[in-house]
């Protein structure tokens, strides 16, 4: 089936048969116009169904994951990066402990030590977690 019109074999080609005298190729032309006329719905349709199915997503995702929100002033351990590790083979993942001195946006920190150095940069949460002492 190809534009809703059904493929012939080669037989069918020089043998008339019922199904090649019943074809009306104006039909099948109107059909074809209509079906162009109508894929802009289709499309529209599609991208509807894409976006809900995006958001389906996002939503049952969101329902597992647990935000971590820090106030002014929290302790925090911080995510030691791969380029600050020591070469030892065992040492630590976290750094710390950190002040938190400033919330930026969107989950955002910004960090200082028990000193009062101020770290450079921002920090998102998922790179800290509490520090209790």
């Amino acid at each position: 089936m190809t534009y809703d019109t059904n493929a012939m074999i080669p037989v069918e080609v020089g043998v008339p048969t019922l199904r090649r005298q019943l074809i009306d190729l104006s039909m099948n032309n109107e059909s074809l116009a209509v079906n162009l006329d109508l894929i802009s719905e289709l499309c529209d349709k599609a991208r509807i169904r894409d976006e809900a199915t995006k958001l389906r997503g996002a939503r049952r995702y969101n329902s597992k994951v647990s935000p971590r929100c820090f106030r002014q002033g929290d302790l925090v351990w911080r995510m030691r990066s791969h380029a600050r590790k020591d070469e030892r083979k065992f040492s630590s993942n976290w750094e710390g402990p950190f002040h938190v001195r400033i919330l930026a946006d969107k989950g955002a920190y910004r960090l200082a030590t028990l000193a009062g150095k101020v770290i450079p940069g921002t920090w998102n949460a998922t790179h800290l977690k509490f520090y209790f002492s």
